[in-house]
């Protein structure tokens, strides 16, 4: 259990202990001191409990351990220790280019909660399938919209490897497009390949994988 966590029950304890002592002594409040400890009991350690509860929860929901705690989503990491370079995320979580700690926040930052209000009410549809609909298989998990390269670009764009790369030059302008979102990073020829869980039957995988 981790220092954050157990900070947070204790004030959740302190602002029960202290609630209840409100409740059952009303007569404390018709002093100075009782109404200031009766401010501090429902206002001032509930605002804190509900603030430090939800920072641990952001903090937590940004690693990979979080994103793949859903069954659903097992496959996809499973992808991740696919031996071929060509698996886009494969290689990056393979070879370190991404924080393997929190691969799938680095490369997808506009996801449900972390993204505009689309993508949180996108979020709580997902917590509505998840619990009381029926949830898809993995394969036929689709993005709501093409991935942005922007994604890409936050490591990537300036980057001597990406700038100078051969496969990047094969039209003038190629750089120019992709930077400017009319060339998909994900486009047919180009990485093509990203999570394709629908073949994880066939694929191998990662001998140094942990």
């Amino acid at each position: 259990m981790s220092r954050v966590v157990i900070v947070e029950i204790a004030f959740v304890a302190a602002t029960a202990l202290l609630a209840l002592l409100v409740a059952f002594r009303a007569e404390l409040t018709r002093v100075r001191g009782g109404k200031v400890l009766a401010f501090v009991a429902l206002f001032i350690l509930p605002v804190l409990a509900v603030w430090g509860g939800f920072s641990e929860h952001m903090e937590r929901a940004q690693s990979t351990r979080f994103c793949l705690s859903c069954h659903v989503m097992e496959d996809y990491g499973r992808s991740l220790y696919i031996d071929d370079p060509s698996y886009v995320p494969a290689r990056h979580f393979q070879n370190n280019f991404v924080p393997r700690d929190r691969a799938c926040y680095t490369c997808h930052t506009d996801y449900t909660m972390f993204g505009g209000v689309k993508s949180k009410m996108r979020g709580v549809r997902h917590i509505w399938v998840y619990y009381l609909g029926t949830v898809p298989k993995p394969e036929d998990i689709k993005l709501y919209h093409p991935y942005n390269n922007r994604e890409c670009f936050h490591c990537h764009l300036g980057a001597r490897r990406y700038e100078e790369a051969s496969e990047h030059h094969k039209q003038p302008d190629m750089l120019a497009k992709a930077a400017s979102g009319k060339l998909s990073c994900m486009s047919s020829n180009c990485h093509d390949i990203i999570h394709d869980v629908g073949t994880l039957k066939d694929a191998t995988f990662w001998k140094g994988a942990p």
